[in-house]
C-alpha cells in the first residue's frame, strides 16, 4: 500500500537551552565547552514578544545573508537563485541566536526549507567567523539528515580551507542534536556538536534564560576569541587567513 507524503509542518517558535561542544584532536587535544540557548522561528512570522522583552531578541535581516535585503526570507531566496535553486516554496525553520541588547554573533544559523511535497528538503548553513566574513552552504540531506560539502570558507585561525565537512543536521524536535565533523588528509581534526531540549518560547522562559545567560551573543563571541588565544599560546601554528566577501553569490 503506498503512503501518502507528509504534509510540511508548521514552524512554531521555540528556544532550545543547549550546551555547544568544540573538540580538536590535531594539531593538539583541546576541547570547549559553553552553554547557551537557541531559537527556532519561521523567518516569516517572527516571534511577537512583549515591548519590554523585544532588546532580548531581534531578527534582523541585516546580520543574515549579505546583510542587503529587506527580510531574511528575501535573502534565503537570493541565495538559493544564486545558486540556480528554486525558492523555498515551504516552511523554513530558521535555528539562530537573536539579536541581544544590540549584539549578535552566530558562528552557525541553519534554515530546514522543507518540501511541500514531503520529500527530503534543503538546508543552509549559514557560517560567520570572528573577523566578520560570512559564507553560506547548500546542502542536500539525505534521510538521516546527513550531508557532506567541501570546506569552503576560513572559519578558525588553526586550519587552513581545505578538507570538507561532514555534516548530520535533523531537523530539530523535542531535543536538538547536530554533529558538524571536519574531515582533512589524515582524519577528522575537528568535531563540533549541539545538543539541547526544546521549550516553549514563552516572555517568561526567555527572561529566564536571558538572565542565566546574559549578553549570549557576545559571551560565545568572548569564548571563542578566549579558546583561541590559549591555543596560540600552546604553540598551534595561526594559518593564514585569505580574503573572502560577504556575499551570496560566493561558495
Amino acid at each position: 500500500m503506498s503512503t501518502a507524503p507528509s504534509r510540511p509542518q508548521a514552524v512554531h517558535p521555540a528556544l532550545y537551552p543547549c550546551t555547544i561542544t568544540h573538540v580538536r584532536t590535531a594539531p593538539t587535544r583541546y576541547t570547549l565547552r559553553h552553554r547557551t540557548y537557541l531559537w527556532l522561528i519561521d523567518p516569516d512570522r517572527p516571534p511577537d514578544l512583549p515591548r519590554a522583552l523585544r532588546p532580548l531578541a531581534r531578527f534582523d535581516p541585516r546580520d543574515h545573508f549579505t546583510g542587503e535585503h529587506p527580510t531574511v526570507r528575501a535573502g534565503l531566496d537570493a541565495f538559493l537563485a544564486s545558486h540556480g535553486e528554486p525558492p523555498a516554496d515551504g516552511p523554513v525553520a530558521m535555528l539562530t541566536h537573536a539579536r541581544v541588547l544590540g549584539h549578535v554573533f552566530n558562528p552557525l544559523t541553519l534554515y530546514w526549507c522543507q518540501d511541500p511535497h514531503g520529500g527530503p528538503g534543503r538546508v543552509v548553513a549559514e557560517v560567520h567567523n570572528t573577523y566578520g566574513g560570512r559564507h553560506c552552504y547548500l546542502l542536500h540531506p539525505d534521510a538521516t539528515g546527513s550531508a557532506r560539502t567541501a570546506k569552503e570558507f576560513y572559519v578558525s585561525p588553526f586550519f587552513p580551507v581545505d578538507g570538507a565537512y561532514r555534516m548530520r543536521l535533523p531537523p530539530p524536535g523535542d531535543r536538538l542534536a547536530l554533529t558538524v565533523h571536519l574531515d582533512r588528509d589524515g582524519g577528522h581534526p575537528f568535531t563540533a556538536t549541539v545538543q539541547g531540549v526544546r521549550r516553549e518560547a514563552t516572555a517568561a522562559q526567555l527572561l529566564r534564560l536571558a538572565l542565566r545567560h546574559p549578553w549570549s551573543t557576545a559571551a560565545v563571541s568572548a569564548a571563542i576569541r578566549l579558546h583561541g588565544i590559549r591555543l596560540y599560546l600552546r604553540g598551534v601554528p595561526v594559518q593564514p587567513r585569505p580574503d573572502h566577501r560577504t556575499g551570496e553569490n560566493t561558495r
